[in-house]
């Protein structure tokens, strides 16, 4: 099955959405700018006072006029300090506010992607945008943006004090521009297009390390370390390569700003001298002029340096963005199935164009049957499952709930309806009460221990150092694979869809344990309609009717004793699984 990859957004919408969430913090920011402009200001009132000082002393003062100049010093250091202090504190409250502002957006974004796109997606692509991407994106809020803001406005101050302290003293500052616009330009040109690629790379790492830890006994069982190792070696070394480009680039960058740094100073202190032997500047001007110029060399470096991380975050952005560029996978009409029966008819589907995995599949299931459905692997059985359910939806046909296409129905109305339960399962980090009632919060205590005795986990939940209030999930009690199914089973009666569409949903346990859960649950469910995708045939023993695939088509349909009298391809399978 191929694996599609999820869009990632452009340049505009990243801009777009920046300037949107700016706009909906307008006062915290304009509150944060303030409190950090005063700073700022604060903090340029000494080099003036020092250049006056110096006047001062040259044209000949008195004790009292240095006493209130240093006075004044001091009390501008205080305030800075006190407004920075301030203004920090704010900085990092609002930083955290739109962390977790940004966050929530992305876990919306990520819980209403179409599951078939969820069932397609490249798994380390999904993994990287939730955890490395938003990691980035968090920093880049959180510190990143609101530095640069702050190092900005206190380059603008900056540079306003020292063209009021003279303007011919100002004018050498201006030198730093012409390198500093060259370099930035060529860096910005190159930047996004290699961090952009670096985070490709980085999902290709993380598929490949996805795919190898759970299967690392599979591989070695199999003689494939060689193979995976080279595999992961190929897209480590895809990784290294781009990391290594952007930190050429940026190195290359930061040697030119380092060197355009050196140019103004020198320029100060050069032509000023000159100026102050013309006449046309006091030696006051002067040392302020180059106080001013040393002092604008930090906001400048911290400009220029949170460009990185600019970089990075505007490049996590347009990935977390794009998740919600994905199409709808339905268009709810609002229609209202008039039963329960699901009928599929003339139903296509290929995951790759012109190599179908389905051919006209014609199915229908009563309210209240049971159908298993057997036969070899890759014969279509998980995708037939997976269109029943409505995860997919069919390449040519259709396939309805009384009388409703699946692709009419809203995901919320379809999932009270229909539900699948694979062999893929999660377990969250909350208690096992919370784990089981995600499915129906207001299920009681009575309702949740119904559902873990039906599925076989009742002694094992109860011996649980704090029964069902025992933490579970990455941080609290490891349950087993075995458990973690047992877990879903649970969940699954506790939502209690009419249709259940079973994945092998017993596979990870032990025999006697899939047989005892499957009988518990067929007699709970006996009113429901089941579709059991099975490998075990004593599953398909038990159904109402047996559809086996062969071929991405339904080659025979009917119960178990029809089946075995008509003697093809399900005998063979029955009599191939009892070994005769």
């Amino acid at each position: 099955m191929s694996r599609a990859a999820l869009p990632v957004a452009d340049t505009a919408e990243v801009r777009r959405h920046a300037r949107a969430l700016a706009r909906r913090h307008t006062g915290d920011l304009g509150r944060l700018l303030a409190l950090h402009g005063l700073a700022a200001a604060c903090g340029l009132v000494a080099p003036w006072l020092i250049g006056r000082l110096i006047d001062e002393v040259v044209g000949g003062t008195t004790v009292g006029t240095v006493d209130l100049l240093a006075l004044g010093l001091l009390a501008s250091l205080v305030a800075q300090a006190a407004l920075t202090y301030g203004a920090v504190q704010r900085s990092c409250r609002f930083g955290e506010k739109i962390t977790a502002e940004v966050r929530e957006d992305f876990v919306d974004r990520v819980v209403d992607l179409p599951l078939s796109t969820v069932e397609d997606a490249e798994p380390g692509d999904l993994i990287t945008r939730a955890s490395r991407d938003t990691d980035a994106l968090t920093n880049t809020v959180r510190y990143a943006v609101p530095e640069t803001l702050i190092a900005s406005l206190t380059c603008l101050f900056t540079f306003g004090a020292l063209l009021l302290t003279g303007p011919l003293t100002a004018l050498p500052s201006l030198l730093v521009i012409p390198p500093l616009w060259i370099g930035t330009r060529w860096y910005l040109r190159r930047s996004g297009i290699a961090y952009r690629r670096r985070g490709a790379s980085y999902v290709a790492l993380g598929d490949s390390l996805a795919e190898t830890v759970p299967g690392a006994r599979t591989a070695e069982a199999f003689g494939l370390r060689q193979w995976r190792r080279r595999a992961l070696d190929r897209d480590l070394g895809r990784a290294y390569r781009a990391e290594r480009h952007t930190m050429w680039l940026r190195s290359s960058w930061y040697l030119l700003v380092e060197l355009s740094y050196a140019v103004p100073l020198v320029a100060t202190l050069a032509i000023g001298g000159l100026l102050h032997s013309k006449g046309l500047a006091s030696l006051g001007q002067v040392v302020a002029a180059t106080l001013y110029v040393r002092q604008l060399i930090f906001p400048l470096d911290d400009v220029l340096s949170w460009m990185d991380e600019l970089q990075i975050g505007s490049a996590s952005l347009a990935r977390v963005l794009g998740v919600s560029k994905l199409p709808a996978d339905r268009e709810p009409t609002g229609a209202r199935p008039a039963g329960q029966d699901l009928t599929a008819r003339a139903v296509t589907y290929s995951y790759v164009p012109g190599r179908p995995v389905l051919h006209g599949v014609d199915l229908e299931l009563a309210p209240g049957e049971r159908l298993a459905v057997v036969g070899p692997s890759g014969s279509g059985k998980s995708t037939l499952g997976k269109l029943l359910a409505g995860i997919y939806h069919p390449g040519s046909g259709t396939v309805r709930l009384g009388g409703v296409p699946l692709v009419e129905l809203s995901t919320r109305d379809l999932r009270g309806r229909i539900a699948l339960v694979t062999q893929e399962h999660h377990i969250f980090r909350d208690t096992l009460r919370g784990n089981l009632t995600l499915a129906r919060p207001v299920a009681d205590d009575t309702e949740v221990r119904r559902a873990l005795k039906v599925v076989g986990a009742g002694d094992w939940a109860a011996a649980l150092p704090d029964g069902l209030d025992t933490p579970v999930g990455s941080t609290g009690h490891d349950l087993t694979a075995a458990q973690a199914q047992q877990v879903a089973l649970a969940r699954l009666l506790l939502a209690d869809p009419h249709t259940l569409v079973l994945d092998e949903a017993t596979a990870l346990l032990d025999p006697a344990t899939a047989r005892h859960t499957e009988r518990a649950m067929a007699a709970v469910l006996s009113d429901r309609s089941v579709i059991a995708i099975a490998h075990r045939l004593h599953t398909a023993e038990d159904a109402d009717r047996i559809a086996v695939v062969e071929n991405g088509r339904i080659t025979e349909l009917g119960s178990h004793h029809e089946l075995l009298a008509a003697g093809g391809a399900y005998a063979a399978l029955w009599r191939a699984w009892h070994g005769e």
